[in-house]
């Protein structure tokens, strides 16, 4: 989960770490009122959960309230990136006397955490990386060992930090460290990291990732989720433990296993192709089980998307056999149809593996209505494809 910046910088400030006084604005006249609040000159600064901002015009500076207003009208609604500004953070002005840049990361390659420090912070600094890679420090940290004082001391004057802020960016290092750690993050930037003109050194932006196979044990994490942002669908299904993503196409998709279902997402669109180009859906991997209550959550989920014309059952037989599965096709179908939900389109559905064949005689004894058994993933992929294209319902 992306954090604003707001969010960042107020879990940055909960753990000690210099941040600038801001207030969050829904419109012009809070960003005016905000303004009065924190007095003198302040930058409004658009909070959506991408890059780019400033280039795009999203962060200005405002001499006064009246001004912070103007500036919030101009933001509030831009479209930054596929990004709507929905709020802003007024924020005060700081004296800027040099920018850095710094981030803790997850090094998925190396197995290990990242610290990447820069004295040539800034809008640029992907640019420095590209053309000055030599300017930018690159420094593993041990998850045995982490960070202390000497550790962050070590990484300042690694990015070529000057002296006069070396110490106080260690400082702040160490903190962004001990944030990193215990909110389980995959990410923490500060970009700039200032040097403010009284020497203090200041976290000006922040971009935070937290990881949600964490969230079992970060409970406050879910405050901070962004619900206006997230799908309804998508919403649904999390409340119902499935493992769900909102696609664009056409064709539902149910499978058991991450990589069966990805698998499945490229062979329908391929399928599609020839059918006035049907694409999937959705991702939904309903794992290991298959339980009537899961099958028919599932089921329940694709149908509520009003552009699924098709739904392509996929699943290969392992721990969880052939015939479980069509026992909780069969069941499912009756759970929805006592809802008042019955299934209204076309299911086609392929099982391979484990009592593959006792499953395929289980759902056509059942004789469900619209459930067509297909025996290879190609084929039932482009027949899902074709009765999308038909437009079945």
């Amino acid at each position: 989960m992306d954090l604003f910046e707001h969010q960042a910088k107020d879990l940055f400030a909960a753990y000690g770490i210099p941040v600038p006084r801001g207030i969050v604005a829904h419109t012009p006249e809070e960003a005016r009122g905000a303004a009065e609040q924190l007095t003198g000159r302040v930058v409004v600064k658009a909070q959506v959960k991408t890059g780019g901002r400033g280039k795009a015009g999203g962060v200005k500076l405002a001499d006064d309230a009246a001004d912070a207003a103007k500036k919030a009208t101009e933001i509030l609604g831009m479209d930054i990136k596929g990004h709507t500004v929905h709020k802003v953070l007024v924020e005060e002005a700081s004296a800027i006397a040099e920018e850095y840049y710094f981030s803790f990361l997850l090094d998925r390659a190396n197995r290990d955490f990242l610290a990447i420090c820069s004295a040539s912070g800034g809008m640029d600094i992907e640019e420095v990386a590209h053309t000055a890679p030599d300017k930018v420090a690159k420094v593993a940290i041990s998850p045995l060992t982490g960070v202390d004082r000497a550790k962050a001391r070590e990484i300042a004057q690694a990015g070529g930090l000057p002296e006069r802020a070396v110490e106080g960016a260690a400082e702040l290092i160490e903190k962004l460290w001990c944030a990193f750690v215990d909110e389980d993050a995959t990410l923490v930037e500060v970009n700039p990291m200032i040097l403010a003109a009284d020497g203090q050194v200041k976290a000006l932006d922040g971009k935070v990732t937290l990881d949600d196979n964490a969230a079992f044990r970060q409970p406050d994490h879910e405050a901070l989720a962004d619900k206006s942002a997230e799908d309804p669908l998508e919403a649904a299904a999390k409340a119902r433990d499935l493992n769900y993503v909102k696609l664009d196409g056409s064709v539902g998709i149910i499978g058991n296993g991450a990589g069966l279902v990805m698998s499945t997402l490229d062979v329908v669109a391929y399928a599609g192709e020839a059918f006035g180009g049907q694409r999937p859906a959705n991702f939904l991997d309903i794992g290991g089980g298959a339980s009537a209550e899961v099958m028919a959550a599932g089921l329940e989920i694709i149908l509520s998307d009003p552009s699924v014309r098709s739904i392509f059952v996929n699943v290969f037989g392992g721990i969880t056999a052939c015939d479980a599965v069509a026992n909780g096709v069969v069941a499912a179908f009756r759970l929805l149809e006592e809802r008042g939900e019955a299934v209204s389109r076309p299911l086609v559905v392929r099982l391979d593996g484990n009592n593959a064949a006792l499953g395929r005689q289980i759902l056509a004894d059942a004789g469900l209505a619209g459930v067509e058994l297909v025996d290879t993933m190609d084929d039932a992929a482009r027949r899902a494809a074709e009765l999308a294209a038909v437009g079945v319902s």
